[in-house]
């Protein structure tokens, strides 16, 4: 990879930004149980964003990895997965409330704590929403990087505690200009009373232009190859290649 942006979102932390279309984004556990909420919106009109039940119909799945895209809610392909350490990520956990917060790890409060405090999911999601003139009312489901969730013949979830390995990466490619939001919270799952305390680092980098005939993720199903042509046509019509 080329050099890019980097950054290191501490435990608890948040982070969002507008990633143009061809950067790579890779996110690396820099410690073992590592769990970042992450949600997708088009930067170009937020009203479009990710939408989980499309994207996990569309390629038949119940988890991501690699070749696997993330599909926006008019059907059109917004990231994809290009690489993959891990080979399972979560796209069905959610993210943890202030009331699950304070139950499984006791309360705590920004005054009495200061920036120690026990961040909840729903609560950095809210404020980096709020950063680009959304709100609470925008939230939606969450991809959950690094976590494995798994359902059993019931139909109960099941997390699996120790999935990912310090060291962990996964690596996504944008297919449009996105706004990305992050929470480096534990995925609601994870029945440790130990408040998880895992950095993650991600890195922005320049990607290699798609080839259309070849592209492990364009050709992974056609329902992708049809993601990638409304894109397409999409930028076609904005004035872009």
């Amino acid at each position: 990879m080329s050099k890019g942006w980097s950054k290191t979102i501490e435990a608890g932390g948040k982070w969002s930004g507008v990633i143009g279309r061809g950067k790579l984004i890779r996110l690396t556990a820099l410690e073992g149980g590592a769990n970042v909420s992450a949600m997708l919106f088009s930067a170009a009109d937020l009203n479009e964003r990710y939408n989980m039940p499309d994207t996990l119909k569309a390629q038949h799945t119940s988890h991501l990895t690699k070749g696997n895209v993330l599909m926006s809610d008019n059907g059109r392909a917004m990231a994809s997965i290009v690489e993959d350490e891990l080979g399972w990520h979560d796209p069905l956990g959610g993210y943890t409330s202030r009331k699950l917060t304070d139950e499984r790890y006791g309360a705590t409060t920004y005054q009495e704590l200061r920036n120690a405090w026990l961040r909840s999911g729903q609560e950095n999601l809210a404020v980096e929403l709020v950063r680009s003139g959304m709100g609470v009312r925008d939230l939606m489901p969450v991809v959950n990087w690094f976590s494995k969730i798994s359902c059993d013949e019931q139909g109960d979830m099941h997390y699996a505690e120790h999935h990912c390995q310090a060291g962990s990466a996964v690596t996504l490619r944008t297919e449009m200009d996105v706004l990305l939001v992050l929470s480096n919270t534990p995925n609601p799952l994870d029945a440790r009373r130990d408040y998880p305390s895992v950095p993650v680092l991600i890195e922005v980098l320049a990607a290699e232009a798609v080839d259309r005939e070849h592209d492990y993720c364009v050709n992974y199903r056609a329902e992708n190859r049809r993601a990638f042509e409304n894109t397409w046509e999409y930028d076609a019509l904005r004035g872009g290649e």
